[in-house]
């Protein structure tokens, strides 16, 4: 007889879970469901068994380790009643469960949940803000009214398999196996329908649209999930209905940019008021406090500000989905220059460039200060005005 070590290709030192891992790699490897019950992948696999239950095992495993197989087996020369080596199918099943049809496998003839369905929706940014309620139409199964779910004809009803006796599974021998599988004649259903619903086919389920009412909170975001509960595809006889799951996209705004639950939005300043300061109309969201019915905001503009500064509106963001909280409205300003001036707004432009000196553009004067010290560097002597 082989080593058994040798059999599950392993070192003399292997522990527990590298005794596990060989056979469970070698086991799927040349079990015999997966060789079409080939002769020799079923006695490699008897072989690999008898292997691991006595190397699993620590008191056999000592027995074996000091005599060999006389310290495991019987007077005949195989596994003895006293080694316990019991079904092989235990041992497969109780490191792989149901893989092969084995007997942890549930019955499939009861009643079983309906699916659960994934319907994609997308929302405006004033529908995510405020909250709506929207309809959707979703395909979903639904229990056959002609037949009630039982999928034969009016009149009839299911008969129990003879195949499987309504066990919706069956046993059969290959070799030394006895293996566990699902009934051909009936699909697992434990039984068989004779006269078929015809409209149905026999199913109990026919697929339609159903409309639904759904309340969208304020507050939602992309990738936000609403779950209906019973609301997804109808359960296999008698069983309950699965759920919805409606996720969520918002579409982009034109003016507004959504940053957790801020609001951005980017607006032109004249030159004019951002030079003298000023009032200006800023877009907001319907709904929103201090938000006028058409959608206006009156943002303060300080004397002198520039492109890039930015003016917060605290609390005049998006809700928060879980909590009172609520975002700031955030204006990027960025000034305008005027276009297409006439003869005499140049020429009212040219005088004002002539007033205006360093103290009315401080940026300008230190950047050419800077630059004025690079050109120096780089002509290495003063450099020309």
């Amino acid at each position: 007889m082989r080593d058994y070590y040798e059999i599950l290709e392993v070192e003399r030192t292997a522990d527990d879970a590298a005794l596990k891992s060989a056979f469970r790699k070698l086991a799927m490897k040349h079990h015999p469901d997966k060789n079409g019950g080939c002769p020799d992948a079923t006695a490699r696999f008897k072989e690999l068994n008898e292997a691991y239950s006595v190397l699993s095992d620590a008191n056999k495993r000592a027995a074996y380790d000091r005599f060999g197989h006389a310290g495991v087996n019987g007077s005949n020369g195989q596994p003895g009643n006293g080694a316990g080596f019991g079904d092989i199918n235990d041992i497969f099943n109780s490191i792989f469960g149901d893989a092969f049809g084995g007997r942890g496998g549930q019955r499939q003839n009861g009643p079983a949940r309906g699916q659960d369905l994934r319907y994609d929706y997308e929302i405006t940014l004033e529908q995510a803000y405020s909250g709506a309620e929207v309809e959707i139409k979703v395909p979903a199964a639904m229990t056959c009214e002609s037949c009630d779910g039982s999928g034969a004809s009016p009149g009839s009803s299911p008969t129990t398999c003879v195949q499987c006796a309504g066990a919706g599974r069956v046993r059969s021998r290959q070799g030394f196996f006895q293996m566990e599988s699902t009934c051909p004649r009936c699909g697992g259903a434990g039984r068989v329908i004779l006269d078929p619903c015809r409209t149905c086919g026999g199913h109990g389920q026919v697929r339609r649209e159903r409309v639904l009412q759904v309340r969208i909170p304020a507050g939602v975001d992309d990738g936000s999930r609403i779950r209906l509960a019973g609301e997804g595809d109808a359960g296999a006889r008698g069983g309950p209905r699965g759920d919805l799951y409606l996720f969520l996209s918002v579409r982009p705004h034109e003016l507004f940019e959504r940053d957790g639950l801020d609001l951005l939005c980017s607006m032109p300043v004249p030159m004019t008021t951002a030079a003298l300061g000023g009032d200006i109309e800023a877009p907001c969201l319907l709904g929103g406090e201090n938000c006028d019915g058409e959608g206006k905001i009156r943002v303060r503009v300080p004397e002198g500000a520039q492109t890039g500064h930015t003016v917060r509106l605290r609390g005049k963001g998006m809700p928060s989905l879980r909590s009172r909280e609520r975002g700031d409205l955030v204006v990027e300003l960025f000034i305008e220059t005027p276009t297409h001036l006439n003869a005499k707004q140049k020429a009212l432009m040219r005088e004002l460039a002539g007033l205006c000196g360093e103290h009315q553009n401080p940026k300008s004067a230190k950047f050419f200060q800077k630059a004025k010290r690079f050109w120096e560097d780089v002509t290495g002597g003063e450099a020309r005005a």
